[in-house]
This record gives C-alpha cells, structure tokens and sequence, in this order.
C-alpha cells in the first residue's frame, strides 16, 4: 500500500495552475532546412550563434568526421532548437557545433579522416565527393524545433542548459588547473584576478566558475611566444606549453608584458577584448587575436599610439574573429598578425 500523500488539495491545484501557466510560455513548431539552405542562413547571419551562453567551436576533428560521415551514410541526425527572433533571424539555441561543422566541411577546410565506415572517402574535402552525394549531402533535410519569437531569453537558456548539462564533464580549464599545480599556475591563477583584466574582458558567471578567465590567461602567454609552433590542437598545445614553463618562469617579466597589454586594450579599444559595450562574453579568438596582436606591436614599439581603430568594425577583422576554422595554425597565426600589423600601420 502506498503511503498517504501529505499533498492538500490547494496544494495540487497550485501545481496544476503553475504547470499550465509555464507550458504555455513554450510555444513552438517544426521545420525541416536542407543543408545547403541552413548553411547559407548561417553564412548571411540570419540563422546566429548568440553569445550569451553558447559554447565555443569545442569540437575536434573526430567529432566533425564523425558527424559528416553519418550525414553520408543516411543515418537519423538529432534534432536542432532553433528560436524566431523579432528582428526576423533565426537564434540557433542547440545546434551550434553541428552547423559550424557542416559549414567547414562545405567551405573546404575540413578534409576527411579516420571514418570509420565511409574509409574510401579519407583524405577528400567537400568538391572531391562525387557529385551525385554531394547534392545528397546539400539536400539532407536537418528537422530543427523553431521557439516562438515570443520565448523569453529566460526559457531559450532553460532549453540550452537542459540539454548540453546532463552528465557534464570537466572541462579543459578545470582538468588543467588541477593537474599542473604550483607557482606557475598560482601565477597564472593570480592574473585572473587581475582588476584591469576583469574589467576588459567580460565573462559570464557560468563560464567564471568553470575557469574561462585561466583559459584565456594561459592562451595569452602560450601563444605571444609560440604560435608560430601552434600545429592544430589548442589542449594539447597549452598542456605541453605549461609543461615545459612551470619549472622555470620569469615571473615579474610576465607580468609586466601581460599588464602592458591589458593598459593599451583599457586605453584604445572600446569594449576590450568584447563585440559591444553590453556584451558579457568574450570570444576566445577574439582574444588570442587582440591580445597577442598587442603584445607584439608593443614588443616592436613599446611607445605604439595606433594611428586608426577602424578596422575593428571591418570585415577583415570580423572574418578573421569569427571564422569556422578557428584552431588552424594559418588562422591563428593569421588573426593575431593582423591585429599587430593593424596597430603598426603608418607608425614610424
């Protein structure tokens, strides 16, 4: 026999009212986008990645081959969430790491490997597949559920969390903060507290307490002295940059190079290292891009008064920020030169 419920009947109909009210706030319907049209919004930004609390491009290449080669053999894809905005887009709330990986594959800068099933196809880009399942892949219909414009931020983020936190691993930052105790990560630790870094670098409190600002630290100082060694993977890459570090640092050199930066950021750009005044996200290569770009026009002239900001708002800048493939060595070197050469141009 079930024990009494300990429930009254108010109780019960408090719960009903509040489950109605809520389901109604939660208004949606279903849509089916061929690939090449979902790429095509997404190139125009009408279909976009919010910053507020999506994640980055985090997957690797495994993950984007696998995704690629299950579009090829036909096999059932997960649903998206998308929401209506009222300017008219399209907010992509879970389907972000699918599109970006779809539009690298159909840009050509994802060539294949380590398919497991579809073996032939290693080493062909997106032209290289044979013309007939190339429009196989550009017809595939993605079915996406399509929010309200109506849904409040609230909900949309509600969705977000409940479907990217079940089962949630430790990140990158997290893992490394805990395996490479000592003075250099007390050091690195130290600058995320630092008040100017704070202040230009805006970061959500989700992403503060999974340690975002230690990896925006480390990336600072492992790529203003060696990106030109950077091959692909970031993880790797910063691991073995602490590795071959935390034994013996300059401390006090580091310090003033990373404080150096931080003040010409402070003085000259806007928003720091942020998209606009209200953003409270900061773009990983956004970052890497500035702040490296910085340090290495002030290491040519320590005494640098950049001569124009415009091209903050250019497309130059916005392609080479917000790009698919983001983690390549070309474009991390790319966007980090192009802030340097930016600032250094018409000085003397």
């Amino acid at each position: 026999m079930s024990p009494k419920s300990m429930i009254s009947e108010d109780q019960k109909i408090a719960a009903e009212e509040q489950i109605r009210s809520l389901r109604k706030e939660i208004d949606y319907n279903t849509r089916d986008y061929s690939i090449d049209f979902l790429i095509q919004q997404f190139r125009d930004d009408e279909f976009y990645i919010p910053d507020e609390y999506q994640r980055q491009y985090i997957w690797n290449n495994a993950d984007k081959n696998r995704f690629v080669e299950s579009i090829l053999l036909g096999l059932p894809i997960p649903l998206m969430f998308f929401s209506d905005t009222e300017d008219g887009r399209c907010e992509i709330i879970d389907g972000a790491q699918r599109t970006q990986a779809m539009e690298e594959f159909m840009s050509g800068d994802l060539v294949l490997s380590d398919l497991k099933k579809l073996t032939s196809l290693n080493g062909f880009s997106y032209n290289d597949i044979p013309a007939y399942f190339r429009k196989k892949f550009d017809k595939t219909n993605m079915r996406i559920i399509v929010l309200s414009d109506d849904t409040t931020l609230e909900i949309r983020q509600e969705i977000f969390n409940r479907i990217n936190t079940t089962g949630r691993g430790a990140n990158s930052s997290e893992i490394r903060r805990g395996s490479f105790r000592g003075p250099f990560m007390d050091f690195l630790m130290e600058c995320t507290k630092d008040e100017v870094f704070k202040s230009v670098c805006p970061i959500s409190e989700t992403m503060k307490k999974r340690y975002e600002q230690l990896e925006l630290v480390i990336r600072f100082f492992a790529f203003v002295d060696h990106y030109q060694e950077f091959t692909h993977r970031v993880d790797n890459f910063l691991d073995e940059y602490i590795e071959n570090t935390q034994s013996s640092f300059d401390k006090d050199k580091m310090k003033a190079e990373f404080d150096r930066m931080l003040k010409f950021v402070k003085t000259y750009f806007p928003y720091g290292f942020a998209k606009s005044e209200r953003a409270k996200s900061t773009p990983r290569v956004r970052f890497e891009a500035i702040s490296v770009g910085v340090a290495l026009a002030l290491r040519e002239k320590p005494d640098l008064i950049p001569e124009s900001m415009d091209w903050l708002n250019s497309d130059d800048f916005k392609r080479h920020t917000t790009t698919h493939a983001s983690n390549s060595p070309a474009r991390v070197s790319g966007r980090i030169l192009y802030v340097k050469d930016q600032l250094l141009k018409g000085t003397v």
